[in-house]
């Protein structure tokens, strides 16, 4: 968030509230993290398809992937909105003046 520091001054300075900065931050990185987790599914029906191309190939881990998912999807939540909870309260003259 301080490579976009001038951004998020510009944008409070224009009227933006600091809601509106977290969700529409948070909402960017939320965004790439669905679709990784949307990759995954996708490859875990793929591993499905290898079931029945390869003898032996048991992938039975729902529950498993499951579990990561939902773990990976709260990390991904804070690690994007904690910066742009921080980026929100700098005072925008302090966020513009910054070089």
């Amino acid at each position: 968030m301080t490579q976009r520091t001038k951004e998020i001054g510009l944008r409070m300075a224009l009227g933006a509230s600091s809601s509106e900065i977290i969700l529409s931050f948070g909402k960017r990185g939320l965004v790439l993290t669905l679709a990784g987790l949307a990759a995954g599914l996708l490859s875990a029906g793929a591993a499905r398809l290898l079931t029945a191309l390869l003898y032996g190939f048991h992938p039975d881990y729902a529950p498993t992937a499951t579990l990561v998912s939902l773990i990976l999807l709260a990390v991904a939540a804070l690690a994007c909105f904690v910066p742009a909870h921080r980026a929100s309260c700098v005072d925008p003259v302090v966020a513009l003046r910054n070089e």
